[in-house]
């Protein structure tokens, strides 16, 4: 069986294919609009994970386009709330849609004490049930001080605060439409300065 994992290339998308990978075959999905090349870092990831591991099998890196109604709606929510929580979970939300037109079973890097994107259990049996689809969070029994502990067995890591790096995380494509449509200005007053990024940069 295949499971089609939206991937971002840093650790938690990391560590959960890698804990997938073990069951499933794996399709790393990383979502984008269009409006920068950002996938690109989760991709140089793919190609190391998929190399690095026994056992460890991908059939493939895809990059799943989004509408650009999706992020103008995330942006919006984002200006009105000052805040980015509800606009990144709405782009999620639709990721995990739009890949469950296509794969039969779907997973994400989600942990359990992540505050964004992390769906309700009525939204994921709502999204099941709608899309006839199987949702597979393997993180989400994991705080992020055993995440932390796991992903420095099997990854090196760089982190990242802010802005200082563009991964391929929803929130640089929403900073950059927000900069564009809005104001630079807004992104320093709205994403948190001290929000980690990572990407994994070696496999141990």
């Amino acid at each position: 069986m295949k499971v089609s994992i939206l991937f971002s290339g840093g650790k938690d998308s990391s560590l959960a294919a890698l804990m997938l990978s073990k069951f499933f075959d794996l399709e790393l999905i990383t979502c984008s609009f269009d409006i920068l090349s950002n996938w690109k870092c989760a991709e140089e990831v793919a190609k190391k994970l998929k190399f690095s591991f026994d056992g460890f099998r991908t059939s493939s890196f895809k990059v799943l386009k989004l509408e650009k109604e999706i992020i103008l709606e995330a942006a919006k929510r984002t200006v009105e709330d000052g805040f980015p929580n509800n606009g990144i979970k709405y782009i999620h939300q639709k990721a995990l849609e739009k890949a469950a037109d296509y794969f039969q079973i779907i997973a994400d890097g989600v942990r359990r004490d992540d505050q964004v994107p992390v769906l309700s259990c009525s939204e994921v049996r709502r999204l099941e049930d709608k899309f006839n689809v199987h949702y597979l969070q393997p993180l989400m029994g994991y705080s992020r001080k055993t995440i932390d502990l796991l992903v420095k067995k099997y990854f090196t890591i760089r982190e990242y605060k802010g802005g200082a790096f563009t991964g391929a995380e929803y929130e640089f494509e929403l900073r950059e439409i927000i900069r564009r449509n809005y104001s630079s200005r807004l992104i320093n007053k709205i994403f948190p300065k001290n929000h980690t990024h990572s990407m994994v940069i070696k496999v141990n």
